[in-house]
């Protein structure tokens, strides 16, 4: 089945100083590696407009980065790291985000050990942001209050004075200036993420413009990267692995555009983009199958045997746009746990921009359902010839060979 996946096959070897630690000066001077016709090709991002057929539709995410990472040492000098994940109390995140005052998150702790109790303070001139652990949570995390003056102050706007851009792990350096903007799409609108959806970073506005005269559409979606997306899979067999849980939003309109497109070609930029889209295509097969108790979310299984597989795209959105409609919502607001692995048949998605990523990761693995094996192919190419990997890293343009997106799952 396809479930039965050994996730050694989905492993390289990445040394250490592939790693890219920063940006390039330019967004758009990243390499570009393309794969169609079962052929690699290597160019510059800035040339990606020759590589994308005319009358496409490029769907981005457009979540902005969160500065998630607060600094605080206390009186002993010892440093503690809080990394704000999500809101518990306001729990929606645009309200949490304009809570005044205070304002209570699930956080991951650094040195933990070293803070058993009592506030920890930061000062700034008249202003001051206080921490205090709540309550430890089962997954290893903290519910952490915040309380800050002024009060006035939105929680945002709190975050942008005393928050740093949450680098990923696999960067080994300080925070500089620079990552408060190269960290970022330059679309990035959607206020949510811990981490930046990397395949948009290599867009600039110059490379927007030329695609429009190509009669590319574009389309926005949101999902709010979770620290998770970090997370590899450690299990041996991916039936034992819990996919992590990532909110997304999708208006009614932009759910109408894509449905003008299909089937046509559509590309996701990034691999948040693609499980944005193609949950839309669950959730609306949950809404013909009369399973609307979760609003309807999308879990991690949903696609291998749950539900009917066979009901065209074009149905599965119209179908979700209509239950919107009734109840009348302009957009799908829920969460996602949907993980397309080696043996997924995409419904709408049928090109994908994208970095390159981590060893065992699930981001991987849905490469590999979009292009198979192939991947090893890319991949060793892109080590013989220097690309440069991960969040910082080169990018790819695949689109899936002969037969891959009518695949049949197992």
């Amino acid at each position: 089945m396809t479930t039965d996946i050994n996730i050694e096959d989905y492993n390289y070897e990445l040394p250490e100083g592939r790693i890219a630690q920063n940006p390039l000066p330019e967004r758009d001077a990243s390499k570009l590696l393309v794969l169609r016709n079962n052929i690699i090709r290597e160019d510059i991002f800035r040339n990606i407009r020759d590589y994308i057929p005319s009358d496409s539709m490029l769907v981005f995410n457009d979540t902005r980065v969160i500065r998630a990472r607060l600094i605080f040492h206390k009186g002993t000098g010892a440093r503690i790291e809080i990394f704000c994940l999500e809101p518990i109390a306001p729990p929606e995140m645009e309200s949490a985000f304009l809570a005044r005052g205070t304002s209570t998150w699930k956080c991951l702790v650094g040195n933990a050990k070293r803070w058993k109790k009592g506030q920890l303070e930061m000062k700034a001139g008249s202003f001051t942001l206080k921490a205090e652990i709540i309550k430890p949570l089962a997954d290893g995390s903290f519910g952490i209050k915040f309380e800050w003056e002024p009060s006035g102050l939105a929680f945002s706007e709190v975050l942008e004075r005393a928050g740093q851009v949450p680098l990923p792990p696999y960067i080994h350096r300080e925070n500089i200036p620079e990552d408060n903007t190269r960290y970022q799409t330059i679309y990035a609108h959607a206020e949510g993420s811990v981490a930046a959806p990397t395949a948009g970073l290599h867009f600039t506005g110059e490379i927007l413009d030329q695609l429009k005269t190509k009669n590319i559409r574009f389309e926005y979606t949101t999902l709010h990267v979770g620290v998770g997306t970090f997370r590899p899979v450690s299990s041996s067999n991916l039936r034992e692995h819990v996919m992590h849980h990532e909110r997304i939003f999708v208006t009614v309109k932009a759910m109408k555009a894509i449905l003008q497109q299909i089937p046509d070609q559509v590309i996701a930029v990034g691999t948040t983009a693609a499980r944005t889209i193609e949950s839309l295509y669950w959730a609306g097969v949950k809404v013909i199958a009369g399973d609307t108790a979760t609003y309807p979310a999308v879990s991690q299984w949903d696609p291998y045997g749950a539900y009917p597989s066979d009901i065209p795209a074009r149905k599965a959105i119209q179908a979700l746009i209509g239950y919107l409609e009734q109840r009348g919502s302009h957009a799908y607001s829920a969460e996602t746990q949907l993980m397309i692995i080696p043996g997924y048949r995409f419904r709408i998605v049928n090109g994908l921009v994208t970095n390159f990523h981590m060893p065992k990761s699930t981001l991987l693995l849905l490469v590999a359902a979009m292009i198979g094996d192939r991947w090893k192919d890319a991949y060793r190419f892109a080590l013989d010839n220097d690309f440069r990997f991960l969040s910082y890293g080169d990018a790819c343009l695949f689109f899936p060979g002969v037969g891959s997106i009518s695949e049949n799952i197992s």
